[in-house]
């Protein structure tokens, strides 16, 4: 399909506005470099940007005598996107400060804009927590592609069932069903209720000293657990839609909470699936772990694993090396890709 055209008038529209936001651009720019250049800043200090908003940041102090106050501050223009859980020097200002170096990133936590451009969300993450609950309904596809969202940038998943104050006779064998594999491929699964309190101290102790972020659908209640991980933070809580059982989104920017005994919490916005697009088919293969031994040694190179002779998934999984369920689900997510 040709792209449609735009009248004269359009293009003046598009271009007034990408000329207005530039100019915005360089106002910010000029105003941030004559507050460096006229020396009304404070010196250089390290800093953990805690949260985002738009073209500016808070920053929380990291050392001397001001170490835990926190500063909004704005962006210098030659600098990279900040994203929440990221290291910074910055120079404290009155009233705004001024990010002037970003440090480097142990981790990058992604996933793909609207447009389809892969944007950081977070940085410096230990763990991806990937919370899922009896209600929304759970589904093993949507589990698998967070875990294969987190082997691709190399951060470790543990899998949350939140809620299993919900779990009953009509879902419990369901839920099993669908958990069941995860062990026996190395993944952590945890269980915890905040209505019960069962399963927190667990999670607590597995957080401490370690960064964190909470994903998964609307609704399985990452705000509630961090309302009672973090006492005294009171996150707002979306309830259910009755009508469809999904959730109302509640979190509209990343934030990072500090843990009372150590570690650190990133409540990122809930998110009904994680896309996927940005990734071939062939790093899709590489996100499901227990595939690894197995991949290379096909007897085609351009192996689809479908009915090929000589496939070397195919055999493990008459072998019961690997599950039936995990290879539709990545069969699933890969005729997704190419759909795209």
């Amino acid at each position: 399909m040709s792209k449609r055209k735009l009248t004269r008038r359009q293009n003046w529209r598009v271009q007034k506005i990408q000329d207005e936001r530039t100019q915005r651009a360089a106002k910010r720019a000029d105003f941030v470099d004559q507050q460096l250049n006229e020396g009304e800043l404070g010196d250089e200090q390290q800093g953990l940007v805690i949260a985002h908003f738009g073209n500016q940041v808070d920053v929380e102090c990291q050392q001397g005598a001001d170490i835990g106050k926190i500063a909004r501050c704005h962006l210098r223009a030659n600098l990279d996107t900040l994203v929440t859980g990221d290291k910074v020097i910055w120079r404290a200002g009155n009233p705004t400060g001024v990010i002037v170096a970003s440090l480097p990133r142990d981790s990058e936590l992604s996933r793909p804009d609207m447009h389809g451009q892969l944007r950081p969300v977070a940085a410096n993450i230990d763990y991806i927590v990937i919370v899922i609950a009896p209600l929304p309904e759970p589904h093993a596809n949507l589990v698998d592609r967070y875990l294969v969202a987190a082997e691709s940038v190399d951060i470790e998943p543990l899998i949350l069932l939140n809620k299993v104050d919900l779990i009953d006779a009509d879902n419990r064998e369901n839920i099993e069903s669908l958990l069941s594999v995860y062990p026996d491929i190395g993944y952590r699964v945890l269980q915890a209720s905040t209505k019960s309190a069962d399963g927190l101290t667990e999670l607590k102790a597995l957080l401490k000293d370690r960064t964190s972020v909470f994903v998964g659908q609307s609704g399985v209640g990452k705000s509630s657990l961090v309302n009672a991980l973090l006492p005294g933070v009171d996150i707002k809580v979306g309830e259910l839609s009755k009508a469809h059982a999904t959730g109302t989104h509640t979190t509209t920017t990343a934030k990072l909470f500090h843990f009372p005994d150590g570690g650190d919490l990133v409540d990122s916005p809930g998110i009904r699936e994680f896309g996927l697009w940005h990734m071939e088919r062939e790093q899709v293969l590489d996100g499901f772990v227990e595939f690894r031994p197995f991949l290379g040694s096909c007897k085609f190179r351009d192996c689809q694993h479908q009915s090929e002779p000589g496939c070397a998934l195919l055999t493990a999984l008459a072998d019961n090396k690997i599950s039936e369920r995990r290879l539709a689900s990545f069969e699933s997510i890969a005729n997704s890709l190419e759909m795209l």
